[in-house]
């Protein structure tokens, strides 16, 4: 590796380390200005938040609804125009979030992170995450192989829930 491609990798890890820590000081617009343009892409709901104030707003709504979030990196991966953190985000519900009103539950999961660089300026952070296993931590949604997840998939699609199971005895 040259000294040119290790002084890019050393400063993108900067770039996204002051990023990360001002996300878990719930400073939003320290978050925004590590971006060159702010763009965030959510991959598992298509949503895409483009722009400052947009970017601000997301921020801020997850910051709100988990106040003591904390990110404890696993991973970091340079690419050519990519730095990839896998990370564990924690935090406890306490504000809405995505239009689900406050639970009071904590919750941990993997993410996969992929801050996208032009050279050293960040021009986007693309995060992927499981959404059901949130989802199925707030409580909102049943694990799918427990019993009472099985029991709810029957009760609300029962016709899907019976092809399914006479396929599996077939």
């Amino acid at each position: 590796m040259t000294n040119t491609q290790e002084m890019i990798e050393a400063t993108r890890e900067k770039i996204i380390q002051k990023h990360m820590d001002a996300e878990v000081e719930k400073n939003a617009m320290t978050t925004v200005g590590t971006f060159s343009h702010p763009r965030y892409e959510v991959i598992p709901t298509g949503e895409v938040h483009d722009g400052d104030q947009a970017v601000e707003s997301f921020l801020s709504e997850g910051m709100i609804a988990f106040p003591d979030f904390t990110f404890e990196t696993h991973h970091i991966h340079h690419s050519k125009d990519a730095v990839i953190v896998e990370t564990t985000f924690k935090g406890t519900h306490l504000g809405a979030w995505r239009g689900i009103p406050p639970t009071g539950k904590f919750v941990s999961y993997r993410m996969c992170n992929l801050f996208i660089f032009e050279g050293i300026e960040l021009v986007c952070e693309r995060i992927n995450f499981d959404i059901l296993t949130i989802l199925t931590q707030l409580g909102i949604m049943r694990d799918i192989n427990s019993t009472s997840g099985k029991l709810a998939l029957f009760l609300s699609k029962p016709l899907t829930f019976i092809r399914a199971w006479i396929r599996q005895i077939l």
